[in-house]
């Protein structure tokens, strides 16, 4: 058989299976169960606050210059093959190029732009995000502890004990460029969570943290323990709650509903247990349920965890 039939003859198999290969690309992207209008998010979920889409925004700008840089070197790639493919009638070895100064220093700048832009345009959001603002409307702390949450509503709410969060003793660890924003005569009510405990609405586990539409929350985040994460998933935000040093963050829930959150550290055994919900409602019914919280003598605050170390308070001081 000559060189050339066999040449075709081994070709014919790789026909053969194109199709399969198409068909079992087409279920693949069919079975994900994404919508058209699911596509443009690249995976992440519907944004329900106001500070989200900028999230949402920065990864599809992420992943298109990602595209963007796969799209030229499998061009480049493909462009090599198809055009320097060895001859089958000339068997000598090609002119070999020991360097090429413009093509090293194009592939040593490019990356460098490339990298300068992602870090401008991401350090550019961090800032807006973790901008925090003089009064928030609302301030929430949110306690970390193996394996569930709890949440102290910093509210003067009808029915708590009336006294002062910037001096209360379960918030010690919080520290003072956080409490001298709390609200005066803010008794607070609190509300403590179990790995088995369920939402009343949908049976999901976890206990459920209660927010109001339209209006600015704070988190301010603290550990009674070890490392954990807060994160409510369409946020599209998370941060470290760590022992020892606090962190906080705000955003502006738009859109009413129950939405999940959980535990984004490994930290410990039971970590897959970590689970809340996050209940966003109108301000009215939000005030009804901090008012039913003191009905039920949840009044007053958990304790906030372990105090920052004095050295950390140093170092937040010098920076403010």
């Amino acid at each position: 058989m000559s060189p050339n039939g066999s040449d075709r003859s081994s070709r014919r198999p790789m026909r053969r299976k194109l199709p399969q290969v198409l068909t079992a690309g087409l279920i693949l992207a069919t079975a994900t169960g994404c919508t058209y209008k699911d596509f443009p998010r690249l995976g992440m979920p519907t944004p329900v606050t106001e500070e989200a889409p900028r999230i949402l925004s920065l990864w599809q700008g992420s992943w298109a210059a990602a595209l963007a840089t796969g799209v030229l070197v499998w061009g480049l790639i493909l462009w090599s093959v198809i055009f320097h493919r060895r001859s089958r009638t000339k068997v000598e070895v090609p002119p070999q190029t020991r360097y090429n100064m413009p093509i090293e220093t194009l592939y040593t700048v490019v990356p460098l732009i490339i990298v300068s832009v992602l870090f401008y345009f991401t350090a550019r959001d961090e800032t807006k995000l973790l901008h925090l603002d003089e009064k928030p409307a609302h301030t929430v702390n949110v306690v970390g502890y193996q394996w569930s949450w709890g949440f102290n509503y910093i509210e003067d709410v009808p029915g708590s004990n009336k006294g002062d969060a910037k001096s209360a003793k379960e918030l010690e660890a919080i520290p003072d460029k956080f409490r001298d924003a709390f609200p005066s005569n803010a008794g607070g009510v609190y509300d403590v969570g179990t790995p088995g405990q369920r939402n009343p609405q949908n049976g999901n586990p976890g206990p459920t943290l209660w927010l109001p539409k339209g209006e600015k929350v704070r988190f301010v985040l603290t550990s009674r323990d070890v490392i954990h994460s807060f994160w409510v998933v369409p946020f599209l935000m998370k941060q470290d709650v760590i022992p020892g040093h606090t962190n906080a963050f705000e955003v502006t829930p738009n859109k009413e509903g129950t939405f999940m959150g959980k535990c984004a550290e490994l930290c410990g055994v039971d970590h897959s247990r970590m689970l809340f919900n996050v209940k966003v409602v109108s301000p009215e019914r939000y005030q009804k349920h901090l008012e039913d919280l003191a009905k039920k003598n949840q009044t007053g605050y958990i304790p906030a965890g372990i105090e920052q170390t004095s050295h950390e308070k140093n170092r937040e001081t010098n920076n403010l």
